[in-house]
């Protein structure tokens, strides 16, 4: 839904496959996608941040999306067809358990990784040139290459 007082945030509920149902999100998504574009749309969402209060609405999570022309061009990264909701994404190559909310915070890492995220040829998702990847293939945008994701 609109957020009624930010003009330029979505507040969402978006399924990641908790038993606690969707989680609510806020976006700055409102002067790129309309709303009839969200709904029932597959994206990928940063789980393991620590709640933030945006514009009085209690955000838990972050949507990833592309941003090329100084954010002028932006685009949704979205998991590939048959991938499950609420699956975990990999980093090609790489392994491990992920950090929790607090760790994140306390140790700053969401500002480590966002500054590695980027996308490749065809658009892949990649942190540090590595695909970003689900049981079904890699994440990625429909046409941005080489654009900072956040």
């Amino acid at each position: 839904w609109l957020h009624p007082e930010a003009d330029k945030l979505f507040c969402e509920e978006i399924e990641v496959g908790e038993e606690s149902g969707p989680r609510q999100i806020a976006s700055g998504l409102r002067g790129h996608y309309e709303l009839s574009e969200m709904e029932g749309r597959k994206v990928l969402v940063v789980c393991n941040l620590k709640a933030a209060n945006i514009v009085g609405f209690k955000s838990n999570g972050m949507v990833l999306a592309a941003k090329a022309d100084g954010g002028a061009k932006v685009e949704l990264v979205s998991p590939p067809d048959g991938a499950a909701v609420g699956e975990r994404v990999f980093i090609d190559g790489l392994s491990g358990d992920p950090f929790s909310s607090a760790q994140v915070k306390k140790k700053k890492i969401w500002d480590t990784v966002a500054a590695k995220l980027k996308t490749a040829e065809g658009g892949i998702a990649t942190w540090d040139g590595k695909e970003i990847v689900t049981s079904a293939g890699p994440c990625s945008v429909a046409s941005l290459v080489g654009a900072p994701i956040s």
